[in-house]
This record gives structure tokens, C-alpha cells and sequence, in this order.
């Protein structure tokens, strides 16, 4: 960068289209002089079109990577006995080392060698993504009924009605808690926090870098078909998160390290684990792909100079992106554009890292004392955090709810819910631009987007069903399990506390959380070509003593799963018609020199006060319906049992107050909107040439530094 410092960053700093074409002729990545643009045209990377190519494969693979995570969380709860609270902040750390770096952007962007950055930002990804499988690798085989090659005999009777001193020694042989193990578990849980904020951090240049090399070099008319078509392939990414993880979840999380005799559970059973980290691995192996060619891209390359030829030619007359600041100030006077500063690019080289931070949040609360900006990011806030919450938590609520694998789940949600909100965003836009919607309009298709979704999650509350009985335990969140329900059916035997390896009763469907627990004392495998079944028998507890198979009872609403994933589907659909029309009211509402930086403010807001603290409080609300939680050397781990009724109210109720906080932020947008259109036409009533020029040369002069930032 240092031998560059002479004349050609004065020429950086003139906006004018000729100069930056020379930039782009003599910055190359090899650093030499090329006076004759003709030799650059038969590289393919000074091509904005394979540029949009590749920056669309990228941003897929790293939504697929940071969304990976979401699909696959109650697994990982399980395998490494989190809450839901603490999964939930697991999933909220891709955001904190995101937000920490993006406001930053805008003052580095016009000084770095930007797809160099996105590269380094994209490995940066493909080794958080790697560093996210270490718990995997340094962890101990995964052990679902205490079993191990080496003591298995043993363990096969720990879960049975032994007598008192067998079952002692059992527990005594089975006790693993040390400090190692603590230390460990805190080292694996530290591992993947870690792992999670490197995500974000290196997703912060990706982006709104891409978004801008884009707008600055190709034609005018072209950058919104290119941004179009790198958005539509960008949203795929979620769905191909919840994809991979519907197939990742069917295999065994061991299956690197199987057993030799194999493994007697399927994926039905509550004790199952997927291959959460093999999701890791081919995401970030997908992002390292696609990030090589961003090191062989120019700093600056020619700018597009034809419209593509299916275009009509009179979309080349229309307003440029707001981004194109620097072509419109091209034809000032040369000799004033050094002196003046007219917009980011040219104020943003001039200031300091602390310049840049003390004027930042004078332009943030000027721009939040727009009541338009201010209710549309509200608006925005309660749909986001009612999308961050349902994205990390749908598939453990249909888990639980309706007795789905986690597999399923996954796969419900990527070929229903993303799909329809892809089509909800394309809807809301192509009616924003067919019906030419003003912003009395936009607020009222949000207003009447919002009201339908939430009307279509009233009947939520209703699909589902209780909790069946389950043997020991009350119903009643934070009350201590209770006696079993056949009092001295299993007074002879000695169950251990921490064992979970439930059996169902089918004919009472009643639920025992070990064999033990329905005094059984004796184990049948019994042995099929595509999978092995376990039944216990000769069962106190049991009407005629079994045999009783291995796993949880099934739910007795689970044929209600597609009808309410329907219904949440079209829900996410109606709250994305949203997105466009509440978008062009921030763009429509502020101030033209305003625009870049309402957009960054509404986004870190969104980040900070939705994608952040939801997952987080959505897992909390999860926490207090659990009935039955697991305990690993003391500490509270897992939970098992959860209350059905409980689980449903809060989790749906939690979507409909976010639902319903957004719809009265469209009402008051709406009713501003249509007083001050009231006011304009009392204005125009009266019309006043002197006044109206008098307002035309105040606001031309009217440019203060920290609006131009």
C-alpha cells in the first residue's frame, strides 16, 4: 500500500469516471502499470459479472455455515447437556462479533483492497467453521446408555431392577465426575463461543463490501439487476442450512468411531445424536472454495460501460443507486472537488479512526429522531426477533411437540418456511414496483401484511397437545419428581438418579424415564436386517409384565405437524411481503445524503436489539416449561421432559407479542404518514413561488459534516 501514496491516491480522491477507470487500468493485483485497458478485458477478474458470480456462491456458503448451527441445536444440547438458555446465547455470539466490527466498515471501506478483505474475512469463516467440530474430536465417544466396549456387560444391568448392592456397585463403577471432566466440558462449551464470534467476524467485510465493489463498477442501470440476482441467490442459504442438517442429523454423531458391536438406537429415540459437526465441515469447506478467487480480483477495475442488451434503454436515464454519489458530483468544476466534500467518499479518507467514532453518534441520534426511520425499525425489530427466535428453536418445538426426529423437523423447515419467505420477500417487492406504491401505500400493505400474520397465528395456540404420563415425574414446572404412580412396584430395586433410557407402556402410554423404573429385570434385542429393537420384560409396573420397548411414547397430535408448519409457513410468508415496502419507507423518509447510513443504522439495531437478545430470551421462556432436568456432576444440564401445554403457550405466545408489536408500529407509521400527506395538500392549496425557492437554496446549503458520514 505504501508505494501508492503518491499520485494515484490524489487521484482517488477527484470522483470523477475517468480517473477511476485509470485507477482501475494501473491497480492490479500484481501491482503494475497497464496503460491500455484493452489488456485487462480478457481477464475474467475484471469482470464485474464473475464477480457477481462468485460473491453470490459466497454469501451462500456463509448464511449455509451460520445457519448450520440453528438447525442442528438441540442436538447439541444434547450431546454436550446445555439449556436451552445457553444454546440460545450460543447461537446469538454469531451476532456480538458481527455488530462489534460493522460500523466500522464505512470508515475503512474506501481505504482497503476490498475483495482481498472479503477473501481474508471468508478463510477467517472457514476456520471458525472448522474450530466448531474441535468438541467433537477432543470429546469421549458418545455414551447413550453408559456403554463402552469395555464395560458393557455391566452397564446393560445399570438401567434394570437390580438388587440394592449390584446396583450400587454398578453406579460406583460408573461414576466419572472429576475435575478433568469439569474442565473439559468448560474448555468444549469456551471452544464453541469462540468459534461462534469468529463467525461473525468474519462475515463482517463479506457483505457490505460485495455490496458496494459491485455498485461502484458496474453500469447504473446493470447494479440493480446484479444486486437482485446476488440477494435472490443469497436466500437460499438458510434453506440449504436446514437441508444439510435434515441429512447430517439421520447419521450417528459417532460414526467416525462406531462401536464394534454396533449401536441398538434409532433416530426415533430421544437419546439419538446426528453428526452435528459433519455439517461444520462441508459448510466450511464450501466458503474456503469459494473465497480463493477474491485474492486475484483488482482493487479498482474499469468501470461497466454497456447496459445489458435485454434491458431497454431507457432505464438507463433513471436515477442512479444512492451509492453513485461520486458520478453525479463528476460534473462539478475539477478545481472545487478537492475542497469540497460532498459526500462519504470523499469526507471518510479525511478523518481519524477518532474523528469517525465522535462523530458517528451525533449522526445516529439525529437520524433516531426521525419518527418514520424510528417506527419502521421497530417494526423491523419485532420481525426479526420473531424470525431469529423461530429459526433457532422451531425445530427443538416440533421435536417436541409432535414427536418428529430432528431431521424431519429440518426438513420441514427448509422446503416449507424459507421457500414461502423467499416467495413473501419477491411478492412484496414486485407489488411495490408493479402498483408503483407511495408511502401511504407501503405502510399500508405492511399494515395489512402484518394484521394477516398475525390472525394466522391465533389457531397455533390450539394444535397441540398435552404431555403424556410419565412415571415419577409432576407436571408442574420446578416441582421435584413425585412417586411413581404403582406405589411398591419397584421397592426391591435400586434405580440410579441419573440414568435416562426411557421405555414406553403403549397400552396405558404411560412413560418410565429408565426399565428400572417400570421394574424390569431383563433385556431382549431383537435383531432386524435394517435396524435392531430393544425390548425390556418382566416389568413390575407394567400390566403383565411386557415387554415394553425402548424409547419415548409417541405423541398423540403428531398427524397436526403439517398442518401447523402450513400455517407457520404462510405466516413467514405474509411477514415478508413486509420487507420491501418497510425498506423503500426508510429510503423514501430520510434525507437523500442520509440513505447509507440510515440503512447501516437500521441494520446494527436490528442486530443489537433483535438477532442478539431473542434467542436468548426465547430459550429462557423454553427453560421455565421444563419439567424434568438432567444433572451431570451436579450441575443442571439437559432438559428431558418438557410440559406440552407450556412449551406451546409461551413459545407461540412470545411470536404473537413480537407479531403484535410490529403491527402497532405499521399503524402509527401509517397514521403519520397519512397526516403529513394531509399537510402537503393543504400546502399545495396555496402554492408560494417565493417561499418554495427560499426552502430549495436553504437545503442546498444546509450539508452539515456529520450528515455526510
Amino acid at each position: 500500500m505504501a508505494p501508492r501514496i503518491g499520485p494515484v491516491g490524489e487521484e482517488l480522491q477527484v470522483p470523477d469516471k475517468d480517473a477511476k477507470a485509470m485507477v482501475g487500468t494501473e491497480d492490479t493485483p500484481g501491482s503494475k502499470a497497464s496503460p491500455n485497458p484493452q489488456k485487462l478485458r480478457p481477464s475474467v477478474f475484471h469482470s464485474i459479472k464473475f464477480f457477481v458470480l462468485c460473491h453470490s456462491l459466497l454469501q451462500l456458503a456463509q448464511l449455509m455455515i451460520s445457519g448450520y448451527l440453528k438447525s442442528s441445536i438441540s442436538t447439541v444440547e444434547k450431546r454436550f447437556g446445555l439449556s436451552s438458555q445457553t444454546s440460545g446465547l450460543l447461537a446469538a455470539f454469531n451476532e456480538v462479533g458481527n455488530t462489534a466490527l460493522i460500523v466500522f466498515v464505512s470508515y475503512f471501506g474506501s481505504r482497503v483492497h476490498r475483495p482481498r478483505l472479503i477473501g481474508c474475512g471468508a478463510i477467517l469463516v472457514t476456520l471458525a467453521g472448522i474450530l466448531m467440530t474441535v468438541p467433537h474430536f477432543i470429546s469421549e465417544p458418545y455414551r447413550y446408555d453408559r456403554t463402552s466396549p469395555a464395560d458393557m456387560p455391566q452397564d446393560f444391568e445399570a438401567s434394570l431392577c437390580l438388587p440394592s448392592t449390584k446396583a450400587l456397585a454398578s453406579a460406583s463403577s460408573n461414576s466419572s465426575c472429576s475435575s478433568y471432566t469439569e474442565a473439559r466440558h468448560l474448555a468444549v462449551v469456551g471452544i464453541m463461543f469462540t468459534a461462534q464470534t469468529l463467525l461473525g467476524v468474519g462475515g463482517v467485510p463479506i457483505q457490505p463490501f460485495g455490496i458496494s465493489y459491485i455498485d461502484d463498477f458496474s453500469h447504473n442501470s446493470n447494479s440493480p439487476l446484479y444486486l437482485g440476482i446476488l440477494f435472490a441467490v443469497t436466500m437460499m442459504g438458510p434453506g440449504m442450512a436446514y437441508g444439510l442438517g435434515s441429512l447430517m442429523l439421520r447419521l450417528y454423531v459417532d460414526i467416525d468411531r462406531m462401536p464394534e458391536g454396533g449401536i441398538n438406537l434409532t433416530s426415533k429415540d430421544p437419546r439419538w445424536v446426528g453428526a452435528w459437526w459433519l455439517g461444520f465441515l462441508i459448510s466450511a469447506g464450501a466458503v474456503a472454495l469459494a473465497a480463493i478467487p477474491y485474492f486475484f480480483f483488482p482493487k479498482e477495475m474499469p468501470k461497466e460501460k454497456q447496459e445489458l442488451r435485454f434491458r431497454r434503454k431507457g432505464l438507463a436515464v433513471s436515477d442512479p443507486p444512492v451509492s453513485k454519489g461520486e458520478d453525479s458530483s463528476s460534473e462539478q468544476n475539477p478545481a472545487d472537488s478537492p475542497e469540497k466534500k460532498d459526500n462519504l467518499a470523499q469526507i471518510a479518507p479525511d478523518l481519524t479512526v477518532i474523528q469517525f467514532i465522535k462523530v458517528f453518534p451525533r449522526v445516529l441520534l439525529r437520524t433516531l429522531r426521525h419518527p418514520i426511520f424510528l417506527l419502521v425499525v421497530l417494526s423491523q425489530v419485532c420481525m426479526s426477533s420473531m424470525a431469529a427466535g423461530m429459526a433457532t428453536f422451531l425445530p427443538k418445538f416440533l421435536e417436541r411437540q409432535f414427536s418428529v426426529t430432528a431431521s424431519y423437523a429440518n426438513l420441514l423447515i427448509g422446503c416449507l418456511t424459507i421457500p414461502l419467505a423467499i416467495v413473501g420477500i419477491v411478492v412484496g417487492g414486485i407489488l411495490v414496483k408493479r402498483l408503483r406504491l407511495g408511502p401511504v401505500h407501503c405502510g399500508t400493505l405492511c399494515l395489512l401484511s402484518a394484521l394477516c400474520c398475525l390472525v394466522l397465528s391465533t389457531p397455533l395456540f390450539f394444535m397441540g397437545c398435552s404431555s403424556h404420563q410419565i412415571a415419577g415425574i409432576s407436571h408442574q414446572p420446578g416441582a421435584q419428581p413425585g412417586l411413581e404412580l404403582f406405589p411398591g412396584c419397584m421397592e426391591s430395586c435400586s434405580c440410579p438418579s441419573d440414568d435416562f433410557n426411557p421405555v414406553c407402556d403403549s397400552s396405558s402410554r404411560v412413560e418410565y424415564i429408565t426399565p428400572c423404573h417400570a421394574g424390569c429385570r431383563s433385556r431382549v434385542v431383537q435383531e432386524a436386517p435394517d435396524k435392531s429393537q430393544v425390548f425390556y420384560t418382566n416389568c413390575s409396573c407394567v400390566a403383565g409384565g411386557g415387554p415394553v420397548p425402548a424409547g419415548s411414547c409417541d405423541s398423540a397430535c403428531g398427524h397436526l405437524v403439517l398442518p401447523f408448519m402450513i400455517l407457520v409457513s404462510l405466516g413467514a410468508a405474509l411477514a415478508s411481503v413486509t420487507h420491501t415496502p418497510s425498506f423503500m419507507l426508510i429510503l423514501r423518509g430520510v434525507k437523500k445524503e442520509d440513505k447509507t447510513l440510515a440503512v447501516g443504522i437500521q441494520f446494527m439495531l436490528m442486530r443489537v436489539l433483535a438477532w442478539m437478545p431473542s434467542p436468548v430470551i426465547h430459550g429462557s421462556a423454553i427453560d421455565t416449561t421444563c419439567v424434568y432436568w438432567a444433572h451431570s456432576c451436579g450441575r443442571q444440564a439437559v432438559c428431558h421432559y418438557y410440559d406440552h401445554d407450556l412449551l406451546r403457550n409461551r413459545f407461540i405466545g412470545l411470536q404473537f407479542f413480537f407479531k403484535t408489536g410490529s403491527l402497532a408500529c405499521f399503524a402509527l407509521i401509517l397514521a403519520i404518514l397519512r397526516q403529513q400527506d394531509k399537510e402537503e395538500r393543504t400546502k399545495a392549496t396555496i402554492p408560494n413561488p417565493g417561499l418554495q425557492q427560499q426552502l430549495l437554496a436553504s437545503e442546498a446549503k444546509k450539508e452539515p459534516e456529520e450528515s455526510r458520514v
